[in-house]
């Protein structure tokens, strides 16, 4: 082997890893601090009364930064600060969107506090204050109404378990005590629930009994109601 041919030979591999590292630098580059794959949209799913472009702006993420360095964590946290939204999940995909699947916050009840009402989710959290109440949520009337009060657990509790078709026709559901919930109907009637145990079995009970003509029904034990 001639000495130009040894030094061809010597070449052959410095020059491959170059290029080699040449096509993983431009592919990270690319990647990483290109805007050719940069996010061109953000995809929002799952709102029903909040608007998409809010959740866009709230997610700090501007149009064309690199998909692959958006900080997936950092985004969700930020969209968990909007009240009205319960749960959120972020992810990527490619080539450039950015997807977002939020679950809102169902509102149940309406507490009055101070003149206006605050609406509430399942959970007791407020997703908005407001200066009439929603016609067709029932009014919670407890003397401490904060997330994790027992009582306004209860209260919420025993909404969460009656038929949906009988929430609009609930005017109030008054709990003094987690033992003591009570419903009073539109129409005047008025139903003693009890602790917030077995729920399911009250709520199927009361809904059978509702049927019938009365002032008042009492469900408080379900294996002896009562009704007057």
């Amino acid at each position: 082997m001639g000495r130009g041919e040894a030094m061809n030979g010597a070449w052959r591999p410095a020059f491959l890893a170059l290029l080699t590292a040449g096509v993983v630098g431009s592919a990270a580059w690319l990647v990483f601090f290109s805007s050719v794959l940069g996010v061109r949209d953000i995809q929002v799913v799952g709102n029903l009364t909040l608007p998409a472009e809010q959740i866009r702006q709230a997610t700090g993420v501007a149009d064309g930064a690199p998909l692959a360095t958006v900080d997936v964590s950092e985004v969700t946290d930020r969209l968990r600060r909007i009240r009205q939204v319960e749960s959120v999940a972020v992810s990527r995909d490619w080539p450039g969107t950015l997807r977002v699947k939020v679950v809102e916050r169902e509102p149940v009840a309406a507490i009055p506090v101070g003149g206006r009402f605050a609406v509430v989710d399942r959970h007791g959290v407020v997703t908005e204050a407001v200066a009439v109440a929603p016609p067709m949520l029932p009014l919670l009337r407890v003397d401490h109404p904060q997330t994790g009060d027992p009582a306004t657990v209860a209260a919420l509790t025993v909404i969460g378990a009656l038929p949906r078709s009988l929430v609009p026709k609930v005017a109030e559901v008054r709990a003094p005590s987690p033992e003591t919930v009570s419903l009073r109907l539109k129409d005047g009637r008025e139903v003693v629930w009890g602790g917030s145990d077995r729920p399911a079995d009250k709520a199927g009970i009361l809904a059978t009994l509702l049927k019938r003509p009365a002032d008042s029904y009492d469900v408080s034990s379900p294996d002896v109601v009562t009704v007057k």
